[in-house]
């Protein structure tokens, strides 16, 4: 769900979200190269165009994920589409630009600065002259007035989300003249340029029965370019038209039209015509990049993707004679499947010929994901635990695997508080330090987490620790230890392999693993069972999938054959292997992985398990052969470019004759130099409950998830994968602290002393003693952080306040309980000729701008600021 437009606080006020978009267009101020927040990671696309270059009326039809629930964006459930409707039809004093910093809206405010810092903070607004709602009355100081008292939170029969910033204010008066508006707040207030954005009339805002309900269906009275028209739920559609009233730009469409859609139906409203301008996923992207890409072949030409990709001439001329053959059962089923199919065909051809029209503009939204880490109990409240598993990300590749392959920058985020380009941003994982496997291995030793764990103990049990519960929680699909082979690394490939998938040319309908990143694994979400491994990394089927349980896996080791050492022994780690590999011969293999590396050893494997069984002898003589020649090119020993190889994947530890986590027999004991078993402490497991969301629109989360599961494996953590649904992911696990690791978002604030306080605030405990985390979801928190945001909150002096912010996301850095991973991509489609409208980025829309090209007229090219 998206949660943007009007500023981030309408986010705050929600959930976090899995899948989003945030709203913006051309840069209002630049970035000096002194800067130290830099500039933004990726600039904004828009098809930029001077409004003399766009055609005056049409209609704007922007797909939305469903109706408003409210109009009113200060209530609990406002959401993307609530931002969208108050962005276009209300004041705002402020507006983000490209950078994602606040700037005054001369539309609404000819000046705002603080006039008086003692005995009391004051701030002066001089309002535009010609601001005026639609009913034909001066934008004044009764608004601002109303709008205070409404949400400063001493009213409780005003059913408000938050009140911060309002709460501070003492009192609001007329200034000079009516056009002046003096704020004079009780406590200092930095952040003061975030409220009045959006400004609602008093009509709205002077009762409790007024704000609670009377904005929820309807705004009679507006003030911006475009005014409220119509909410049809039948339709599904808010329908505005021009504002008459409006004396700034007038507005280039005559109507914008917000239609529900849904995610996995855009496509198909892209290509019917229902609408011109929709976020999207990686997979459309990708339907639409080949259309784009098909467009000069002409109408006739047959695609080399989509559903009848796969028909070689061969299986054409198979089906053919099945369906005229002798069999009429045979020949009745194949007549059916190939109607089907070329239906499928027909109108995956003609959605292809329909795309031709849009292309995808891209950037990245100004919100990031991050890696969660509950610390309220269990294994994650010691810090150590925590700090040693932040110490073995590899943000870097997680960045690469999801944002590589859409051609956008792939750089981790260095701050909770502010992404690079906003005012507040500085680098400050330097708090907690980068990738370092050694280090992380001491962080837990010094927490008390040695080898040689009881595994037999960790399988009965099924518990990951903390989690706080034995059963699936409501909602599973599906449960799986990590206990992924060290082969099973090869998945990640090389940076140019990271979330290639397929190739362009074949995808099929509604189907592109490409595109986000994701592994191959991601297509077997579904069919996952409770304790299956990770192997479909490396292969496309799996023999296992027949059956339930455990069957298809067994750990090496722990299967009552020789090898199988006593708890608590001095013993080689247990690998988890896929039992339909167990004739392969474990030598060849062995030696396989000591010639080349982790990869070549997957590789290797992959294509034995698809070889019959009397071709196995000669595929091992021939990589016994390679090994010889191997061994005698390096010399004894694992010298030179192997030993470089293995020392660059951080496995330096594989000696010939071991390597943990090759596939081996069933019964085979594990090598005898590998590093000894699974973490352990009194008895338990080092095994943490690692929840990801099942729904199709969250590959790339379970792709990210998927990799830091096996980072974490090779430092000694295991993580239990919890795959559950969508809809239920947040309410149930995220919020209600029904997990130890998770990945979500958070939007990054123009704000952050003020919006990002409830995130990252200490816990404390309520009245009914439960413990009252407000948004911080990981638990988390210090005394010290809580001062700094106190602190920044209250100092008048921008850069002193930015400062002081940026020491507190040094603590939270410190803290560990959550890891900024990457910025989220924002991908959208628009019709070719529709300007000033796509991948916001950061910036605030401007409504009146937007339009469609006149004929023959072209976009300006996009500069990033």
């Amino acid at each position: 769900m998206s949660h943007d437009g009007v500023g981030p606080r309408a986010v705050m006020r929600s959930v976090a979200f899995l899948t989003a978009g945030v709203l913006a267009v051309p840069a209002l101020a630049g970035c000096s190269e002194k800067d130290p927040a830099g500039k933004p990671t990726a600039g904004q696309e828009i098809a930029p165009a001077e409004r003399g270059r766009i055609v005056d009326g049409g209609t704007l039809r922007w797909a939305v994920d469903a109706l408003p629930e409210t109009l009113n964006a200060f209530q609990a459930d406002a959401d993307a589409a609530t931002s969208k409707v108050a962005g276009a039809v209300l004041p705002s004093m402020y507006r983000l630009d490209a950078n994602g910093r606040p700037q005054r809206n001369p539309d609404y405010l000819e000046s705002a600065k603080v006039v008086d810092r003692e005995p009391r903070q004051v701030v002066l607004y001089k309002l535009n002259q010609q601001a005026v709602w639609s009913d034909g009355r001066e934008i004044g100081a009764a608004d601002f007035a109303a709008q205070w008292r409404a949400l400063s939170g001493k009213d409780t029969a005003y059913w408000t989300a938050r009140n911060a910033g309002y709460d501070r204010i003492e009192k609001i008066e007329r200034g000079a003249n009516d056009l002046e508006v003096r704020v004079t707040f009780s406590k200092p207030y930095a952040d003061w340029q975030s409220l009045f954005s959006p400004l609602y009339p008093k009509d709205v805002m002077g009762t409790p029965d007024a704000f609670n309900d009377g904005a929820r269906r309807k705004l009679k009275v507006t003030a911006g370019p475009f005014a409220l028209d119509t909410v049809d739920k039948g339709s599904g559609e808010v329908r505005l038209k021009r504002n008459p009233r409006w004396w700034g730009r007038p507005a280039k469409l005559s109507e914008l039209v917000l239609r529900a859609v849904p995610r996995d139906k855009r496509t198909a409203a892209l290509a019917d015509g229902k609408v011109d301008l929709a976020e999207i996923d990686s997979t459309e992207a990708h339907r639409i990049t080949l259309a784009a890409r098909d467009k000069g072949k002409g109408n006739g030409a047959p695609l080399a993707h989509g559903p009848g990709a796969a028909l070689t001439p061969g299986k054409s001329l198979r089906s053919w004679a099945i369906a005229h053959g002798s069999d009429e059962e045979a020949a009745d089923e194949e007549i059916l499947a190939r109607k089907k199919r070329g239906k499928a065909v027909a109108k995956y051809a003609d959605e292809q010929s329909s795309l031709r029209g849009f292309e995808v503009r891209k950037s990245l939204e100004p919100a990031f994901t991050q890696l969660a880490l509950n610390g309220q109990e269990g294994p994650l409240a010691d810090e150590r635990v925590r700090r040693a598993v932040a110490r073995a990300l590899d943000r870097d590749e997680l960045a690469r695997v999801v944002l590589r392959p859409l051609g956008l920058p792939a750089e981790p985020v260095g701050s909770h508080l502010a992404l690079s380009g906003q005012q507040a941003y500085a680098d400050n994982s330097g708090a907690l330090g980068g990738q370092d496997t050694k280090e992380a291995q001491a962080l837990l030793a010094d927490a008390g987490w040695v080898s040689g764990g009881p595994v037999k103990e960790e399988q009965k049990e099924k518990k990951a620790a903390g989690a706080g519960a034995s059963k699936e929680p409501a909602g599973s699909e599906a449960s799986e230890s990590s206990g992924t082979p060290a082969d099973s690394d090869a998945a990640e490939g090389s940076d140019s392999d990271e979330g290639s998938g397929s190739s362009e040319d074949s995808g099929s309908s509604g189907s592109s693993s490409s595109s986000d990143g994701s592994d191959s694994s991601d297509s077997s979400d579904s069919s996952t069972t409770s304790g299956s491994s990770d192997s479909s990394d490396s292969s496309d089927s799996s023999d296992s999938s027949e059956s339930s349980g455990d069957d298809g896996t067994y750990i090496v080791g722990e299967d009552g054959k020789p090898g199988d050492d006593k708890p608590g022994e001095n013993r080689a780690p247990a690998l988890l292997v896929p039992a339909p590999l167990a004739e392969l011969q474990r030598v060849a293999l062995l030696d396989q992985a000591y010639v080349l590396g982790v990869h070549g050893q997957a590789e290797k494997a992959k294509k034995a398990k698809k070889q019959k069984a009397g071709k196995k002898q000669r595929i091992g003589k021939k990589q016994q052969a390679e090994t010889e020649k191997q061994r005698k090119k390096d010399g004894p020993g694992t010298s030179g470019k192997v030993e470089k190889n293995l020392a660059h994947e951080g496995r330096s530890q594989f000696q010939h004759g071991g390597a943990p986590g090759a596939y081996a027999p069933k019964g085979t004991a594990a090598p005898g130099r590998a590093a000894a078993g699974p973490l352990a402490k009194n008895g338990k497991p080092l095994t943490l409950r690692f929840v990801l969301p099942s729904g199709p629109g969250s590959q790339s989360l379970r792709a990210v998830g998927e990799r830091i599961a096996r980072m974490l494996e090779r430092i000694g953590i295991r993580t239990e994968i919890s795959k559950v649904a969508d809809e239920s992911y947040f309410k149930d696990h995220i919020a209600s602290g029904q997990y130890d690791l998770a990945l979500y978002s958070w939007p990054a604030s123009a704000f952050p002393a003020t919006d990002a306080r409830p995130i990252y605030s200490k816990p404390v405990p309520a009245a009914d003693g439960s413990l009252n985390v407000e948004q911080n979801y990981t638990r988390v928190g210090t005394d010290q952080v809580d001062q700094l945001f106190d602190q920044a909150i209250a100092e008048l002096d921008p850069g002193e306040s930015r400062s002081l912010v940026r020491k507190a996301d040094a603590r939270i850095w410190a803290a560990a309980g959550s890891i900024p991973l990457y910025q989220r991509p924002q991908l959208t489609a628009a019709r070719t000729n529709l300007a000033n409208a796509g991948a916001f980025g950061f910036q605030t829309p401007l409504y009146e701008d937007m339009g469609f090209l006149k004929k023959g007229a072209k976009p300006q090219a996009s500069s990033a600021p």
